[in-house]
């Protein structure tokens, strides 16, 4: 995943924050998942203000040293067609 592009969630994917993380479930290809860390749900949620994916994990309490991990993560978000590209 390149965090230096900005990412939004898919319009067709709704999110439920939950104690143990979040629910994201996708309406189009009926496919849920499971976030269960809290800090993962902060950097999907500061995707739509965020520049970039990175600036969005930043925001959300990441630190440099965190982000490789967070970017495996957003990109399996992406692969599942939770997250698209946003387009300028």
């Amino acid at each position: 995943m390149d965090l230096d592009r900005a990412w939004d969630l898919h319009p067709q994917v709704s999110v439920r924050p939950e104690p143990f993380g979040a629910l994201l479930y996708h309406f189009g290809t009926r496919r849920l998942t499971f976030l269960k860390d809290s800090r993962l749900l902060a950097c999907v949620q500061h995707l739509a203000q965020a520049r970039t994916a990175r600036a969005a994990c930043l925001a959300a309490g990441v630190d440099e040293a965190e982000l490789p991990r967070y970017g495996r993560a957003l990109a399996a978000l992406a692969e599942s067609s939770m997250l698209v590209g946003r387009t300028p």
